[in-house]
C-alpha cells in the first residue's frame, strides 16, 4: 500500500477530498527557510500528502507544491535543533514523508530537486542508523515499548527501502520483531491514549512497509496489533469526542486517527474500528484539529487515510459490544452504562510501571545485558487511581500531561500526606526494586458490572510501613461508583473504629494517635458545591454526580486545595509550557494504625446510597428501591460475607433485579437459594 501507493479497490471520495484539501492547504503556508527552534515534524507528511494528491490527480501545481516543501525540507543542515538533531522524532518523519513523496512523484520531478533530497534522504539515514547503532541498550534504540523506538525505526526503514539500504531496513525489521513480541497481548498501552494515538500508527506504517517489500505478514505477531483497537474503544469518553486521559495526555481530545481506525479495520475485520473512522472524519477531525494544538495533529494523515481507508469493510457502531473490559497487562479495568453520549463511564488501573510484560522483560534486559530498555517516562504515578466520565464531560479528573509525576495528583490515597517512594520525577519507575509493583485482583468486568480490588501498598516507602493498602472499585450497572479503600500499617490489628459520616466531623482532641493519616484525594476541573446533607456536587458540562463519604474514621477532617500541574510536553520546543488546574479535596483520617473509608459517588443531583449492613472490614451498600435496587456487598480481605441477608464464602457479591454476580466465591446463599455451593476454585461471574 505505502510504498506503491495503491490503496485496497473500490470508491474512497471522503478520503481523496481530504488529501486534496491538505495539499491546498500546504499552498497557504510557508516552508521554513531556518530551522526553528520548534518541531519540525509536519514537513514530512506536508510532502507525502503534496505528492499523493499529484499522483492521484496529475495536477502539475501539487508537483510543484512537493517539490517545495521537499527542498525546504532536504535544504535544513540538520533535522532536529533543540533536542537530538537528526536523532530523533524530526529525522525520523522527515526520513519518512520525504522518502515517500520522492518515490511517488518519482521522475516527474526536476533532476535537481530529485538528486537534493536523495542526498539528503542518504545524509540524515545514516546519521539516524549510527546513533541506533551507537546507542543500543539506551534510550529509544531499545526502548521498546515507546513511541520513539517505533517512529524512528520506521523513519528509517522508509528511507531505506526507498533508497535500498538493507542495513537500515534488517536492523528496523529485527526491532520492529521484538517489540512485537513484547507488547502486550490485551493491547493496552501505558504512555495512554495521546501516546496511542501518536506512536501505534507508525506500526501500522512499518507492518506495511515490511509486508509490500519483503512480502512479510508479520501482523499476526503477539496480539497487540489484534487486539488494541479494543484498548483504544474503551479508552473513549462517552460520545467518543473525548478521551480517558490516563498517562501523559496533554489535553483530552488528541487521541484519534482515522487511518489507523482505518487500517485495523481493514486488517481485522473490525467493523466498530470502520465505524469511528468514519464518524471521526465525518464529525470530529477538525474540532480535535482546532482545540487540540497538537502538531502535526491528525489533518496531515490524510495520505495514510487514503491509502488504508477499504471500502469493502463494513462499519457497524458498538451496540453490541460489552460495555466492561479489563486488560490485565495494565491493570486497567473499564466500565460504562452504555455507548452513547449520555453515558457514564469509569476507568481504573493499577499496575506495575510500563504494565506487567514490560516491567518484567526490562528486569530482565537489565540483569542479562545490562540494558535499560523501559523509557516509562509517559506513565504517571496513578495505581489505584480512577476517572469518571458522564455525558461528554470529565467529572473526576487526572492531571494530564506532567513533567514531575506525583501521586498527588491522582485520584488515590496519601500516606502521611505522601505519594509512591522514589516520585516527584519525571520517570518515576526508573530504577525502583522490582517488587515495587502494584496489582489488580478479584476483577470483575461483565454484565454491565466492574470490580477490582488494587493492591497498592507496595508503592510507598517501607519507612512508613504500610503493610495494606487495598482500594476496592465496584461500578454499578447504573453507573453508581463505590470506593471501599482498607489502610493498615505494621501496628494495626484490625480496621479503626468508624461511624455514619454527617456533616464535615471536627479535628481529633487528645494526644497524638500511634499510626499514619491517611488521606483520600478527588480531583475535579472545578470546585465541588457542599450541600446541607454533607454530600458534595460535581459538575462537569451538561453532568453532575453526587459524592458522599458513607464511613470514615471519627475525626477525619476534609480541607480544599488548588492543584497546579505544569510541564513542557516536548523537548523539540523548549519554551513550551502547558498548565492544568485541579480543584482538590482531600479528606485525612487523624493518625491510625488501620482505617476503612467507604465512598459512593453516584451521576445526577440525588443520592440514595446507604450503608445497609456492615461488619468488620465488610459492608453492604444499596442504592435505588424496588426494582430498581442496586446492592454491594464487599469482603475483599476476609471473602466472608453475613450481610444483607446475604450468606457467602466471597470478595464480594453484587445484586441488580433479578441478576446476581459473585467474585472470588467458593459458596453463595441468597435468601433460601444456592446459586453457589463449595466450588473447589473461587469463582467469578454470574449466578443467577
Amino acid at each position: 500500500m505505502l510504498l506503491s501507493a495503491t490503496p485496497p479497490a473500490g470508491p474512497r471520495p471522503v478520503q481523496r477530498r481530504r488529501v486534496e484539501e491538505e495539499a491546498r492547504r500546504m499552498r497557504t503556508l510557508t516552508p521554513p527557510a531556518v530551522h526553528p527552534t520548534a518541531s519540525i515534524t509536519w514537513l514530512g507528511p506536508a510532502a507525502a500528502n503534496t505528492a499523493l494528491a499529484y499522483r492521484i490527480s496529475g495536477d502539475p501545481g501539487h508537483l510543484d507544491e512537493c517539490a517545495r516543501w521537499l527542498t525546504a525540507a532536504a535544504r535544513l543542515p540538520h533535522w532536529g535543533k533543540a533536542h537530538l538533531p537528526d536523532h530523533d522524532l524530526d529525522a525520523a518523519w522527515l526520513l519518512h514523508g520525504t522518502a515517500l513523496a520522492l518515490h511517488w512523484t518519482g521522475e516527474a520531478l526536476p533532476e535537481d530537486v530529485q538528486s537534493l533530497v536523495r542526498d539528503k534522504l542518504l545524509l540524515q539515514g545514516s546519521r539516524l542508523y549510527a546513533y541506533a547503532v551507537a546507542t543500543e541498550g539506551g534510550w529509544w534504540s531499545s526502548s521498546y515499548w515507546q513511541n520513539h523506538n517505533w517512529i524512528c525505526h520506521a523513519g528509517l526503514a522508509t528511507a531505506g527501502y526507498v533508497l535500498g539500504r538493507e542495513d537500515w531496513t534488517d536492523r528496523a525489521k529485527d526491532n520492529l520483531g521484538t517489540v512485537l513480541d513484547l507488547l502486550p497481548d490485551d493491547g493496552s498501552h501505558a504512555e495512554g491514549v495521546v501516546y496511542w494515538r501518536y506512536g501505534v500508527p507508525w506500526l501500522a506504517i512499518h507492518l506495511d512497509l515490511l509486508q509490500e517489500a519483503e512480502g512479510t505478514d508479520w501482523w499476526e505477531r503477539g496480539g497487540f496489533l489484534r487486539n488494541t483497537f479494543r484498548f483504544r474503544l474503551h479508552q473513549s469518553a462517552p460520545g467518543h469526542a473525548r478521551i480517558v486521559d490516563h498517562g501523559d495526555c496533554h489535553d483530552r481530545r488528541s487521541g484519534h486517527s482515522a487511518a489507523l481506525y482505518h487500517r485495523l479495520a481493514a486488517r481485522y475485520g473490525i467493523a466498530e474500528a470502520q465505524w469511528l473512522g468514519d464518524l471521526v472524519t465525518r464529525d470530529l477531525l477538525k474540532d480535535e484539529a482546532e482545540r487540540s494544538g497538537v502538531r502535526p495533529g491528525i489533518l496531515p494523515e490524510a495520505y495514510l487515510e487514503y491509502l488504508w481507508y477499504d471500502p469493502a469493510v463494513p462499519a457497524a457502531p458498538p451496540t453490541t459490544t460489552p460495555t466492561s473490559a479489563y486488560f490485565p497487562d495494565l491493570g486497567l479495568v473499564t466500565a460504562r452504562t452504555g455507548w452513547d453520549a449520555d453515558a457514564t463511564a469509569v476507568s481504573f488501573k493499577a499496575g506495575p510501571g510500563g504494565g506487567h510484560k514490560a516491567w518484567r522483560h526490562s528486569a530482565e534486559h537489565r540483569r542479562t545485558r545490562g540494558w535499560d530498555t523501559l523509557s516509562a517516562g509517559h506513565h504517571h504515578p496513578d495505581s489505584g487511581a480512577f476517572v469518571l466520565l458522564s455525558r461528554d464531560a470529565h467529572l473526576v479528573v487526572e492531571d494530564g500531561y506532567s513533567n514531575r509525576k506525583r501521586a498527588a495528583d491522582h485520584n488515590l490515597l496519601l500516606v502521611d500526606g505522601q505519594g509512591h517512594a522514589d516520585e516527584d520525577r519525571y520517570h518515576v519507575y526508573e530504577g525502583i526494586p522490582h517488587e515495587r509493583q502494584a496489582r489488580q485482583r478479584d476483577v470483575l468486568a461483565e454484565g454491565g458490572w466492574a470490580h477490582a480490588t488494587a493492591a497498592v501498598a507496595a508503592l510507598y516507602d517501607p519507612a512508613l510501613g504500610v503493610t495494606r493498602l487495598d482500594r476496592t472499585l465496584v461500578f454499578t450497572p447504573a453507573g453508581r461508583l463505590v470506593l471501599l479503600d482498607l489502610a493498615e500499617t505494621a501496628a494495626g490489628t484490625g480496621h479503626a473504629t468508624a461511624g455514619e459520616a454527617g456533616p464535615e466531623p471536627g479535628a481529633p482532641a487528645g494526644a497524638e494517635a500511634p499510626g499514619r493519616e491517611w488521606t483520600f484525594l478527588l480531583h475535579t476541573d472545578d470546585p465541588v458545591e457542599d450541600r446541607p446533607d454533607g454530600s458534595r456536587l460535581i459538575r462537569a458540562g451538561n453532568a453532575t454526580a453526587v459524592v458522599r463519604h458513607l464511613i470514615l474514621p471519627a475525626g477525619t477532617r476534609t480541607t480544599r486545595h488548588v492543584t497546579e500541574v505544569e510541564a513542557n510536553p516536548t523537548s523539540s520546543t523548549p519554551g513550551l509550557r502547558i498548565t492544568r488546574t485541579l480543584q482538590t479535596l482531600r479528606t485525612t483520617t487523624p493518625r491510625t494504625p488501620a482505617a476503612l473509608l467507604l465512598t459512593v459517588i453516584e451521576p445526577g443531583e440525588t443520592s440514595t446510597g446507604r450503608v445497609l449492613d456492615r461488619a468488620d472490614g465488610s459492608v453492604a451498600v444499596e442504592f435505588g428501591d424496588g426494582d430498581a435496587t442496586e446492592r454491594v456487598l464487599l469482603s475483599p480481605v476476609e471473602r466472608r460475607i453475613r450481610l444483607g441477608g446475604v450468606t457467602a464464602d466471597a470478595a464480594a457479591v453484587l445484586l441488580a433485579g433479578e441478576q446476581a454476580y459473585a467474585v472470588a466465591a467458593r459458596s453463595v446463599t441468597l435468601g433460601d437459594r444456592v446459586p453457589l455451593d463449595a466450588t473447589p476454585e473461587p469463582f467469578t461471574g454470574r449466578i443467577r
